[in-house]
């Protein structure tokens, strides 16, 4: 078995790669997914961030008002880290629940980690290998803007939250680079796949 992190700037393409790595086999696990699963409504993590950050980040239906949510730690770096504190052991346990499980499975599994802040979070070691999404940032930051309907301003203090490119590449084993069409994305995203399965899957 082995665990691969795949990361990359927001609106570089994670997701594409993402779904083209699981359509050729590999076992995708998503950071953000961990993320939601550990504070849905009644969970003793939503319970936690409400009793740190009150009632205003808890929506009429129980949910978690990421918005609301975002915006306390977006430029509080100490409401940030008290965030980080309740929520990392939770998405923790899950992770290791998941891998166990697909391990359990499938021995030779490959499984590919879908963690955008690999980079910020000192987790590099904690892979076999990095697979680093690699787009220019007035690329992304246009993404932002046209797709997801952000500002100009929003979609570049989004980028600049983020570690750099230059960070990011330093770390990888392999990259991407997904500033061009999607079919050129997922042709290299398939060249890697190959590597992976000839390592991996002796």
């Amino acid at each position: 078995m082995a665990i691969i992190a795949l990361t990359g700037g927001i609106a570089s393409g994670k997701s594409t790669v993402a779904r083209r790595l699981a359509e050729l086999g590999a076992y995708v696990i998503s950071a953000d997914e961990l993320v939601r699963q550990s504070q849905r409504a009644g969970s003793p993590t939503l319970a936690a961030i409400e009793k740190r950050f009150g009632l205003g980040v808890i929506g009429s239906d129980g949910e978690l008002d990421r918005a609301a949510l975002g915006r306390i730690v977006f430029d509080d770096a100490v409401a940030r880290a008290d965030l980080e504190a309740i929520v990392h052991p939770a998405i923790g346990s899950e992770f290791a629940s998941q891998v166990e499980t697909i391990q359990g499975s499938d021995p030779r599994a490959i499984i590919i980690y879908d963690i955008p802040l690999l980079v910020e979070t000192n987790r590099v070691n904690d892979f076999d290998g990095v697979i680093v999404l690699t787009c220019d940032p007035q690329i992304r930051h246009d993404r932002l803007v046209l797709l997801r309907g952000m500002s100009s301003e929003e979609a570049q203090s989004r980028i600049d939250a983020q570690a750099s490119e230059r960070d990011r590449i330093s770390v990888a084993d392999w990259t991407v680079d997904s500033s061009e069409s999607i079919d050129a994305t997922i042709a290299q995203t398939d060249v890697i796949w190959a590597e992976l399965t000839t390592a991996y899957r002796v």
